[in-house]
């Protein structure tokens, strides 16, 4: 494979084909990314290695999101059954990618076990929603709090550079039959390679997000129903999670040449 280095427009393209594509096929791209969520919460329902299990399923998971996205961007329908296509490349790649996941599930425990370390779990409920905040006095407690904010800067940036390092490793292994540990020196090289892009890919999806949530408390408080942000935030995160997993095909794509047609 042929490493493409890639002018920085390119992460609004990525953004652009990501929406383009959904609208393609909606309804088939939707439900897949429904599906992909409710496999993931019922994993973590097993006792004591749910999330561990959830975790290493994501990259298969995602590999078949991007094969959706290339069949919709191609003009098909994707179905059910291709969010699952990970598993079905014989008993090399399904190793492959199981042995990706539990790569994947360890980083990302390691980062929670971090976390955990420095303030005691607290960024970690607060973003899981359990935490008990009930007032603007805790929320300002919380702010002002240097442990809390220590964990929380020190997640963001080992999630941000584990997201960056396995970015394209599931295409990589799904694909083009790269080992995982290879994959990731790959996948990391090509990030760092066009850090540009990706970091005008990222900018946009985070201005999306922040745009979306500033305009539906606006909306909120303007009604005066409350109800309206929280459904409002349910429905467009929905929308843009789907749209943004449709969107990764294209990063792919375009990062990397093959040498001949991948499988």
């Amino acid at each position: 494979m042929k490493l493409n280095v890639l002018p920085a427009r390119t992460g609004a393209q990525w953004v652009k084909l990501g929406f383009r594509t959904f609208f393609k096929q909606p309804l088939a791209l939707g439900a897949l990314f429904l599906l992909f969520l409710i496999i993931l919460s019922l994993a973590m329902l097993i006792p004591q290695a749910g999330i561990v299990i959830a975790l290493a399923l994501v990259p298969a998971f995602t590999a078949g999101l991007m094969a959706a996205a290339r069949e919709a961007d191609d003009g098909r329908i994707p179905l059910p059954a291709i969010l699952f296509i990970a598993f079905q490349q014989g008993a090399a790649r399904t190793r492959a990618m199981l042995a990706l996941g539990l790569l994947y599930a360890v980083a990302i425990m390691g980062v929670i076990g971090i976390s955990w370390l420095i303030d005691g779990g607290r960024f970690l409920s607060v973003i899981a929603g359990s935490a008990d905040i009930t007032s603007p006095e805790q929320l300002s407690a919380l702010a002002l709090d240097s442990r809390f904010n220590a964990a929380m800067w020190v997640t963001i940036t080992l999630y941000s550079l584990i997201s960056l390092a396995f970015w394209h490793t599931p295409a990589l292994v799904h694909w083009h039959g790269v080992p995982p540990v290879k994959s990731l020196f790959f996948s990391s090289v090509a990030v760092l390679k066009n850090a540009r892009p990706f970091l005008f890919y990222g900018a946009l999806w985070l201005g999306l997000s922040l745009g979306a949530g500033a305009a539906l408390q606006t909306l909120a408080v303007l009604s005066g129903n409350i109800n309206i942000l929280a459904l409002g935030m349910l429905s467009v995160s929905l929308f843009l999670g789907v749209v943004f997993f449709t969107s990764v095909w294209f990063t792919f794509r375009d990062s990397f040449a093959a040498d001949q047609p991948a499988s």
